[in-house]
């Protein structure tokens, strides 16, 4: 794949379409071709030349899952939708996950958050569809994919976790995720990085990756300086450990 991913901005505020706007644009491989502010303008606008839309679910005119339903039924319309939004009921985040959302960012989110959500789309959608289709999953992705409540697939073969039905008391689903795609196979990273990514507290962090562990999707891991308290490290358990038993 070649060129930047073309990118339209919809949000009914115009300091958040500016603040947003200027995120996706310092983030390397994405342009903004346009902003909107309902979700009308959103639909008028020439979808031929967008590939991502960041649509805000509170819209002045019609909802954005109005704008959803909408733009699956244009058929090969081939835009995907990273959902920015302030929205975090259930009956709002499940409708935007089931039309295929490739990523749903609570609001208000820092730089870093958002640029964490565009880098694991780019490298989502630099997959082939053989890449999709043919890879087996290793018994870890299985295990992360049951967890998380299984996958939906955008226009472009990228993949949104959907929310599942049980977690303990005080976790929310969307940032169980969040916290899930901060974390890497191979690199570990700390709770305050993690945190940082993810615009969370660190005591919320740790009561998140500390459910991941307890569940044995990510491995903890400690660094040791020459003084103090040692670093606690996570990372995602390693796929290739799980998927060479036959």
């Amino acid at each position: 794949m070649t060129g930047n991913i073309r990118v339209l901005v919809v949000d009914d505020d115009r300091g958040a379409r500016a603040l947003h706007s200027g995120f996706v644009a310092a983030t390397t491989g994405f342009t903004v071709v346009g902003t909107a502010a309902s979700g009308r303008e959103a639909l008028s606008f020439e979808l031929d030349a967008v590939e991502l839309i960041l649509l805000d679910m509170r819209l002045p005119d019609i909802s954005g899952i109005e704008v959803l339903h909408r733009l699956r039924t244009i058929g090969d319309s081939g835009v995907d939708v990273l959902v920015i939004s302030s929205s975090q009921d259930q009956t709002t985040v499940r409708q935007a996950l089931a039309a295929h959302v490739v990523g749903y960012l609570i609001k208000p989110f820092t730089e870093s958050a958002l640029r964490a959500q565009l880098e694991q789309y780019r490298t989502r959608r630099q997959q082939t569809p053989e890449d999709a289709r043919e890879r087996p999953l290793s018994q870890g992705e299985i295990d992360r994919l049951l967890i998380t409540g299984g996958i939906r697939t955008g226009a472009h073969g990228a993949s949104a976790p959907v929310a599942a039905p049980a977690l303990p008391k005080g976790l929310a689903q969307p940032t169980l995720d969040r916290v899930a795609a901060a974390l890497d196979p191979v690199i570990a990273r700390s709770g305050a990085e993690v945190a940082d990514t993810c615009d969370l507290s660190r005591a919320t962090a740790h009561r998140y990756l500390t459910h991941l562990v307890d569940l044995g999707l990510v491995d903890r891991a400690h660094r040791y300086g020459r003084r103090g308290r040692p670093e606690v490290l996570y990372r995602l358990a390693p796929s290739h450990a799980a998927g060479s038993a036959g």
